[in-house]
């Protein structure tokens, strides 16, 4: 049976549509009021944040590095600078594949596969893909025109200018200036960012690395407007760099020269100090190295030559070679003995060439196999005895000259701004019980007494404690920098000075080291005798290779390299001292005949006039001395 059709309500559909629409329009309202809102706290409430987020977008902080202070010789002469060079930079963002560029570069210039490998490790530690990084510094002209010519294939490489280290004096300031290099992964992660943002090279070794802080300088830096990929637009704003601090250092270039002339290519360390305020006025360690192949990165090839060679020019003989002092130190166990009060000026000692312990049968023998008879003091030093000085000794012991030793430096750093300096060894019992787990012999206190067996000494400690012979004891840090823009170097760490119960002991200790060089038996009166001025020295020899019980030292059958080091101290004038120098001469053997006229060379150069041939007016002595000497 056919359903009843029924009528659509339109009434209820008319309602249902209109709830809709109300709902709609509700919703429509509510959302526009929140994003009305919305809008209102981010651009009113939260104004000043979105816009400094969006000026950060836009613009951006970008360095200046500083331009490295330099560094003068005391009168002047330059002795680090900075000079104009030319290098090769890539941008890895214009470079698109950059390590094929590489090979082109490698190509274009004619390189090997070391330079490759450094390039590209290089532009890895580049921050940014879009700073130009530098690969090689010091183009030739040869290689501008060879970029130049093929600067098609070379996409993102330019040829830049910038100002790159410079040691005009070359080989003749490394090891005391050093030398800057590229900053390594290591020292990135100990420096400051923001110091050192845009600067590629750091004080490596010398006085580039121990005032760093000073030659470095403060950083600058642009703000500039970028786009998106972050190209730069145009400038904003600048603050230009404060240039590190120039340095003046008390060396003499001159001086300098001399004292490696008269080491006349051999190898050894010469170390000159003025005494009266401790500035080092020479430090020559040879032979020595070409420091500027280090500033733009050394080959591997060059690097290794260095540093396999036998002559070892990388090693600072003044500050890292150690070497026994030999009887260098018989001048201070001289006045160490008298303060001591173990021996007077007047105490003898019969020698008969050699000296022997109480109830023991080993001789300790004098260089002198024959003997020198009775001797004194004064002359103990003057003919180096060694018996003399096994005697005084075993009266002092080892713990008394462990005392007196180091208060005169050995043993311990004694520089203010040298950095690479080694203590060196001033051995006691405690010291040998915990290296060796033995008790200390009464022999082994013998052979310290003439500076052999564990004592260990570098050339810069023996000429400090010639200068404290020099000053009767007064304690001033050898330095290397005479000011800092133009400001003095302070010393934040002052050593006391060395005051003995009579101030007359200085005088037996200083007279006897004059009669080395002056008097009838002196064993360098031949050198002491062609000078117009007195000097204080004292001679050593230091052993390399031990000799046996009753043989003697035979060139012949040793080794060039096995023989003995040469060494010689002195002041001069004596009366009057001006300038301190400690002189040591591997496998030189003699330390009169070889080392003592190297220090009479320095010492020359330093006081006496060219012209004239007598001291220089400043070095003049008063009346009374001059009188004296004659």
């Amino acid at each position: 049976m056919p359903q009843p059709i029924r009528l659509k309500d339109h009434e209820k559909d008319a309602r249902l549509v209109k709830r809709r629409v109300v709902f709609c329009a509700v919703a429509i309202i509510v959302l526009t009021c929140l994003l009305i809102m919305r809008m209102y706290y981010l651009q009113v409430v939260q104004y000043e944040h979105h816009s400094t987020l969006a000026e950060n977008n836009r613009i951006h902080v970008q360095p200046l590095p500083p331009t490295r202070g330099l560094i003068f010789d005391r009168n002047g002469v330059i002795i680090a600078d900075n000079r104009p060079s030319f290098s090769l930079t890539v941008t890895r963002e214009r470079a698109g594949d950059w390590l094929s560029v590489l090979d082109t570069v490698v190509e274009v210039l004619e390189l090997a596969d070391d330079d490759r490998a450094l390039f590209e490790r290089r532009v890895r530690q580049g921050r940014r893909p879009f700073e130009p990084v530098p690969i090689l510094f010091e183009l030739s002209e040869e290689q501008i025109a060879r970029i130049a010519v093929n600067q098609f294939r070379l996409p993102g490489v330019e040829v830049a200018a910038q100002l790159v280290r410079h040691y005009p004096q070359q080989e003749h300031f490394a090891h005391s200036v050093g030398y800057v290099g590229r900053i390594n992964e290591q020292e990135l992660k100990r420096l400051d960012p923001t110091d050192y943002a845009g600067t590629h090279h750091i004080g490596k070794t010398g006085i580039e690395r121990f005032y760093e802080d000073e030659l470095h300088g403060e950083v600058g830096y642009e703000e500039v407007e970028t786009n998106a990929r972050g190209r730069v637009l145009r400038v904003l704003k600048r603050v230009d760099p404060k240039p590190g601090k120039d340095i003046v250092l008390s060396l003499d270039v001159q001086l300098q020269e001399a004292a490696e002339n008269a080491l006349g290519g051999r190898r050894g360390a010469v170390v000159a100090i003025d005494p009266n305020n401790g500035e080092v006025l020479a430090m020559v360690s040879q032979p020595s190295f070409d420091p500027n192949p280090f500033v733009t990165g050394i080959s591997f090839k060059a690097y290794g030559e260095l540093r396999d060679s036998i002559d070892q020019p990388l090693y600072n003989r003044v500050l890292r070679g150690l070497y026994p002092p030999g009887s260098t130190i018989k001048p201070m166990v001289a006045v160490a003995g008298l303060d001591a009060g173990v021996v007077t000026p007047t105490s003898r000692v019969f020698d008969p060439g050699f000296y022997q312990l109480p109830n023991h049968s080993h001789k300790y023998r004098n260089w002198n196999r024959t003997g020198d008879g009775w001797v004194d003091l004064n002359l103990a030093i003057a003919r180096s005895n060694d018996t003399y000085f096994y005697d005084l000794a075993h009266k002092m012991g080892v713990d008394r000259m462990h005392d007196y030793m180091s208060r005169f430096g050995l043993g311990q750093r004694v520089a203010l701004d040298m950095f690479e300096e080694t203590a060196g060894l001033m051995p006691s019992r405690d010291w040998k019980r915990a290296r060796y787990r033995q008790p200390w012999y009464p022999g082994e206190t013998l052979i310290l007494g003439i500076g052999q067996g564990y004592m260990q000494t570098t050339p810069l400690q023996l000429a400090q404690a010639t200068a404290l012979m020099a000053t009767r004891g007064k304690w001033i840090r050898p330095h290397l920098a005479k000011s800092i823009d133009g400001r003095l170097p302070a010393d934040p760490n002052p050593m006391p000075d060395i005051v003995l119960r009579d101030p007359k002991f200085w005088d037996y200790g200083i007279n006897g080291m004059e009669e080395v060089l002056h008097g009838p038996r002196g064993t360098a009166r031949k050198v002491g005798d062609s000078s117009v001025y007195r000097i204080a020295g004292k001679s050593g020899t230091a052993q390399v290779v031990a000799i046996k019980q009753g043989e003697k030292y035979d060139r012949n059958k040793v080794q060039e390299r096995h023989r003995d080091h040469a060494l010689f101290i002195g002041f001069a004038p004596a009366q009057k001292p001006q300038i301190a120098v400690a002189v040591m001469v591997e496998n030189g053997e003699s330390g009169s005949g070889v080392a003592a006229p190297v220090v009479k060379q320095v010492m020359d150069a330093w006081l006496l006039d060219k012209e004239t041939g007598q001291l220089k007016a400043e070095f003049a002595l008063p009346q009374t001395a001059e009188v004296s000497q004659r």
